[in-house]
């Protein structure tokens, strides 16, 4: 049996793989889909062309592990392609959001990272040579982001996680894209705070460009997607300028941020 397993598949970019996969593999017999709100999973079998496997859980709790990998050891299917979508994001100084809810910056750190890497090592036995992984980064990855500290060193982990596993995989043939879009409209943005840089605003796109372009991507064998130009010239800035400058760049397009800095050390 052939299938694509979709973590964060109830909404945004995870949603937009089901919906797209069944186009990229046309021989998939099922997408299995993991994510917390089932009953959102449920609207993927109309949206997808493929039949969809349902595995309603957290990625912060144990039992959809021991689901996926109890499913995993009785089917024994053929992995063409694992999507980890799942992540999330909370923007603003770092002694803010602990205070708003000390739990958000560790569980940012479980989910981004460690369940991702996670679901990718319950995965790796059923990868065969053709099969693809593609790991939701970000455009975050590229450099140290200030106001956005954890979720960005959680996607660079991402980044350095993935080119590094794909080099390790290429002679099985496998092929392991890390998926770097800047802003994407997306329920994202309810979580982490509405975006106040005017740059990222303008740099905002739809899903379902960035789920094509990255399928694109994996399929020509690349080790990272990136959307649209102004992301491109961000990826080369990110590697010609000193990363000192472009932090204070960030905090000069972020003013209402500064404020908010500056505010919290009062508080002080």
């Amino acid at each position: 049996m052939k299938i694509a397993i979709v973590t964060g598949a109830s909404s945004g970019i995870g949603r937009e793989f089901v919906k797209q996969a069944g186009h990229f593999y046309r021989t998939l017999d099922e997408v299995w889909v993991i994510a917390r709100r089932g009953h959102r999973l449920q609207e993927l079998n109309v949206l997808s062309t493929v039949p969809v496997r349902i595995l309603e859980g957290d990625l912060l709790h144990e039992a959809v592990y021991e689901q996926l990998g109890t499913m995993l050891e009785k089917e024994k299917p053929d992995i063409r392609m694992l999507v980890n979508a799942a992540g999330f994001g909370k923007s603003g100084p770092v002694e803010e959001i602990l205070s708003e809810d000390k739990r958000a910056q560790l569980e940012m750190i479980d989910l981004n990272c460690r369940a991702l890497s996670r679901i990718t090592f319950e995965c790796l036995p059923y990868l065969s040579k053709g099969s693809r992984i593609l790991n939701m980064a970000s455009a975050a990855a590229f450099c140290p982001q200030p106001l956005f500290s954890v979720y960005a060193a959680t996607k660079a982990y991402v980044l350095s996680f993935s080119r590094s596993l794909g080099a390790e995989l290429r002679n099985r043939g496998i092929y392991v894209t890390a998926v770097c879009p800047g802003p994407v409209d997306t329920e994202f943005f309810r979580v982490s705070g509405e975006l106040e840089n005017p740059l990222k605003k303008l740099t905002k796109v739809k899903a379902p460009g960035v789920v094509k372009k990255a399928l694109q991507d994996s399929r020509a064998g690349k080790d990272i997607s990136i959307y649209g130009f102004p992301l491109k010239g961000a990826h080369i800035a990110s590697k010609l300028l000193p990363h000192h400058f472009l932090l204070n760049l960030m905090m000069v397009f972020n003013p209402n941020d500064i404020q908010r800095c500056a505010a919290s050390k009062l508080v002080e």
